[in-house]
């Protein structure tokens, strides 16, 4: 009701052209907006060696990095960022960010 409707969509491993060959990215979606990016490293040797020789990368150079993980001194890891304006202007369906932030910038207000 309302005329309020909204979706969450979440891709993994975009763009695997200028991904590091390291790294599963993925990226969620409200209303076809994209709200948070963010990777995982890889932390499967296997995987990492798959994705190496896909990337031209000579896998002895990298034998330390993946050690790290075959031995445990690296624990699985990774990160996101998100738009915390873009994602309460999803929410509420407003028509402009800048009624989501308590100072918006422009180019005619630098605050």
């Amino acid at each position: 009701e309302g005329g309020y409707s909204w979706s969450l969509i979440h891709r993994m491993d975009t763009n695997s052209a200028v991904r590091p060959f390291y790294t599963r990215l993925f990226d969620d979606f409200i209303r076809g907006e994209e709200i948070i990016s963010g990777a995982e490293r890889i932390d499967i040797p296997e995987m990492l060696e798959k994705r190496a020789g896909e990337c031209g990368i000579d896998v002895k150079t990298i034998e330390t990095y993946m050690d790290s993980f075959r031995y445990g001194a690296t624990p699985p890891h990774g990160g996101f960022g998100a738009g915390l304006e873009r994602v309460v202007m999803l929410f509420l369906a407003l028509d402009n960010i800048r009624k989501t932030s308590l100072f918006p910038r422009d180019p005619h207000r630098l605050a």
